[in-house]
């Protein structure tokens, strides 16, 4: 459930700030002890308040793992056996070792490994969370005793969700919630981009497992068909001249939305206000065609053409081979998007790659392009001689 694991970091630089929430696994230097001075909830407070000599801004996004102190000497006593024996095997010429006495050391050096292997999760088994109940109030430290079976990682994600300190998924009224409660609004609005920094940089927010997490909220929100009042509406995004949203959205569609959206939430009042403001009055009814003596003459008005409907949409671009990820990504963001989010909408996106090589392709790349593109599943692929 963590995108990165940090594994020994020698410094806070080591670590990334970013948006995503990570395992940093501490040295065995940093110890967790249950007493006044605590080796590894300082390191940890270190990595958590700084990146390198600057500030970091994204707090909401790491957790700790940490040694006991006292289990740690047995750890150790392990790791000098095994590497004893590890150099008697190194230097067994040297020691003129026979055969007998060779195999006795692999059979001690394997048991070495054994009781290493079964030592570092008995080591490993405390789990440092930085977490802050409100804003006005100071973060405090949760700790969390691991235990059970599984790697140490799958075991630090069971222990954080069952102590609600790592969401991975998050409702659309919730997000609503605390939008509200800090409040996390920007006026009558904010967009998504900016609350994926908010959560991954106030502590006090609920720990999400990565901006997708926050992504699928804001789609269950604009599902909703109690948006009203208990979600938002969306718009693509603001006309100050005309003070008006554009592309605004009501609640009650599907629209898949991107972490790095600039799209808008929007107030559902305010947005309702527009909506009601911009949809036209529906015609007066025609009565019937009336000869003056108050008797109709049964005639009709003519029923106005039925309004063509656009039921298909394909188009093809080209992009820069040095920046398809950043250009599709946009792609799916502006256009890939708003036909998914169309009730019933059947979306295909297909991929043609064509690549001219003048002075051939070498043997590897040959290899390599073809084992990945079965692997992709390509519909077809392959090299030609011109």
């Amino acid at each position: 459930d963590f995108e990165r694991i940090h594994p020994l970091p020698q410094s806070s630089a080591d670590v990334p700030d970013d948006y995503d929430t990570r395992l940093v696994v501490l040295s065995a230097e940093h110890p967790y002890a249950k007493e006044d001075r605590n080796p590894a909830q300082e390191a940890a407070s270190t990595i958590l308040e700084t990146r390198g000599n600057a500030p970091r801004l994204f707090r909401n996004t790491l957790v700790f793992l940490a040694a006991d102190k006292v289990r740690y000497q047995d750890l150790d006593d392990a790791l000098r056996r095994h590497l004893a024996w590890q150099s008697i095997l190194a230097e067994k010429v040297e020691l003129n070792l026979d055969p007998h006495q060779t195999k006795q050391a692999e059979m001690q050096l394997k048991a070495a490994d054994d009781t290493v292997a079964a030592r570092l999760p008995e080591t490993y088994q405390w789990l440092l969370a930085p977490d802050q109940a409100t804003p006005q109030v100071p973060l405090e430290w949760k700790t969390i005793h691991l235990s059970g079976a599984g790697a140490l990682a799958e075991r630090a994600a069971k222990g954080l969700q069952k102590k609600e300190l790592l969401e991975m998924e998050l409702g659309g009224a919730i997000l609503r919630m605390h939008m509200d409660a800090v409040p996390l609004w920007r006026g009558d609005n904010v967009s998504v981009w900016q609350l994926v920094e908010d959560f991954a940089t106030y502590p006090y927010l609920p720990r999400l497992a990565g901006p997708k997490v926050l992504c699928g909220a804001v789609e269950a929100g604009i599902e909703s068909l109690t948006w009203a009042t208990d979600s938002f509406a969306l718009a693509q995004g603001y006309d100050e001249a005309a003070g008006r949203y554009l592309g605004l959205a009501p609640g009650g569609r599907r629209i898949a939305v991107l972490p790095k959206s600039r799209a808008l939430l929007v107030k559902p009042a305010v947005a309702r206000e527009q909506l009601e403001a911009e949809t036209p009055d529906p015609p007066p009814p025609v009565p019937p065609d009336d000869d003056g003596d108050g008797k109709t003459t049964g005639r009709h008005p003519i029923d106005p053409p039925e309004e063509k409907k656009l039921r298909r949409f394909h188009g093809s671009v080209k992009l820069e081979s040095t920046r398809v990820g950043r250009d599709a990504g946009g792609i799916a963001e502006d256009v890939i998007a708003h036909l998914a989010g169309l009730v019933g909408a059947d979306v295909t996106v297909t991929l043609d790659i064509a690549a001219n090589l003048p002075d051939g392709a070498p043997e590897h790349t040959v290899r390599t392009v073809n084992e990945s593109s079965r692997a992709w599943k390509f519909d077809s692929h392959g090299f030609e001689e011109s």
